[in-house]
């Protein structure tokens, strides 16, 4: 019987509190209705957000329209770009903030301009006093305009290289000033604003303009794709700039131009059509091959000297000598007759102790050895990993190097003696009762020595 008895006892205390409750229903209601309804709360970075929206739209806008003057006339972009931007900041403002009460930028980030208390002054079409937006125009397009301009005219004329008594002078002094204290109450302005959020510039606290949510439920919405693609791309680019310096490009260029030398005619046709322009490959490859960049240079000159004055631009005192350097397509035969009609020609490009590479061919031991090693540590030559260095004069790879032995030759003398005569008197002077026998040996360059012939000293 307890148990039938449970559920309406349960019943019946609820039946109770809704009964208590009915009083302090209608009260509740009355006090939810009489309280302000909560405002949307606007965040601080989607004000200045609308700002930079706001100026990069106008350079958007700008960049095309200067291109087409310059196009007309290259002089109209510097002399005519302030009253270009303030002709699009003037249209912009108008079909924006004049009509809609709220720029490009805010809109786009769900903000307007509150309208102000009711006032006898005649309103636009968004609802804000027109007197008040002309205002505002003047403040945040005109005067910026008006500064720029007259900055420009004063560094133009010197004002601030003017004397101190000179109205020039003082005229700059007093926009440096303004400029100045327009920089501190600016700078003023946003530490309040990111302190209450209230105005974002000076032009909006002095005419007390708002920035308010344009919808009653706002919600702000972000969209992150941009800043992943920019955070991919930037992600890519650093790896590319870690990665590029570890690639030997040189090496690269070196296999691609080997890979590609050898891809002939032969090479990509048949079979069957293979030996009837393999002899003709074959005789245009012995023609064209062995013959490097300087091979018409004269023997008793340095190629590489001659490559290094043909590229010398960097110093101006040798741009000329440069220029009339000698050119690898240069004929030999010209430079041959040249030298002929001058028994005393000195070479362009004289051989400073003179090295002998493999292939036959003589340079300066200097440029030699500089530009062999500087291929072996680049990796930018012929051959095995491109550590040959190829020879200017006929491309091949440089393996070795050796100084050149020139043979020693028997001095003519003037007395009429030939090196051919047999006998000691040949090559012996007689100094009272001494004979002095001079005995030449032959080693590497032009050196001689000398030895006495017992002695050194031989008495009669």
């Amino acid at each position: 019987m307890s148990s039938s008895q449970h559920p309406t006892a349960l019943d019946q205390s609820w039946q109770n509190a809704w009964a208590d409750a009915q009083e302090r229903i209608p009260r509740i209601r009355a006090d939810v209705a009489a309280a302000p309804s909560p405002h949307p709360r606007i965040t601080r970075v989607g004000k200045v957000d609308a700002e930079l929206l706001d100026a990069e739209l106008v350079q958007l806008l700008k960049e095309p329209l200067t291109k087409a003057l310059s196009l007309v006339n290259s002089a109209f972009k510097a002399q005519f770009e302030p009253e270009l931007t303030l002709l699009i900041s003037l249209v912009l403002y108008k079909f924006s903030v004049w009509d809609q009460g709220a720029s490009y930028g805010a809109k786009l980030q769900g903000l307007k301009y509150a309208p102000p208390p009711s006032t006898s002054h005649p309103r636009t079409a968004s609802g804000l006093a027109a007197s008040m937006l002309a205002l505002h125009s003047v403040l945040t397009i005109l005067v910026p305009y008006a500064h720029g301009r007259l900055r420009a005219h004063a560094l133009s004329n010197a004002w601030p290289d003017a004397p101190s008594s000179d109205r020039r002078r003082k005229a700059w002094e007093l926009l440096t000033r303004v400029e100045s204290i327009h920089g501190l109450a600016g700078l003023l302005n946003f530490v309040f604003f990111l302190w209450n959020g209230r105005y974002r510039t000076l032009a909006d606290r002095l005419l007390r303009l708002r920035l308010v949510s344009a919808r009653h439920h706002f919600q702000r919405e972000v969209s992150y794709e941009f800043m992943n693609r920019q955070m991919v791309w930037h992600a890519f680019t650093e790896f590319l700039l870690f990665l590029l310096p570890l690639i030997n490009t040189r090496a690269l260029r070196r296999q691609l131009k080997s890979a590609t030398s050898r891809l002939t005619l032969a090479s990509i046709l048949p079979a069957p059509l293979k030996p009837l322009v393999a002899s003709s490959d074959s005789a245009q490859g012995e023609k064209s091959r062995r013959r490097g960049k300087y091979w018409q240079l004269p023997e008793d000159q340095c190629a590489i000297c001659a490559e290094n004055a043909s590229t010398n631009f960097a110093d101006p005192a040798n741009a000329l000598s440069s220029l009339a350097a000698v050119s690898p397509y240069t004929t030999a035969g010209a430079a041959d007759s040249a030298e002929a009609s001058d028994p005393e020609h000195a070479p362009q490009f004289p051989l400073n102790t003179p090295y002998v590479t493999s292939c036959g061919h003589v340079y300066c031991y200097y440029c030699l050895t500089e530009r062999m090693m500087r291929t072996a540590d680049d990796r930018s030559g012929v051959g095995p990993k491109g550590t040959q260095w190829e020879c200017l004069r006929c491309g091949e790879g440089v393996i070795a190097a050796d100084r050149v032995e020139a043979q020693a030759e028997g001095p003519d003398y003037a007395s009429g003696v030939d090196d051919d005569e047999e006998g000691d008197d040949a090559l012996s002077f007689e100094y009272g009762s001494e004979d002095v026998d001079t005995e030449f040996t032959d080693m590497s360059g032009s050196m001689g020595s000398y030895a006495d012939s017992d002695s050194g000293m031989s008495s009669e």
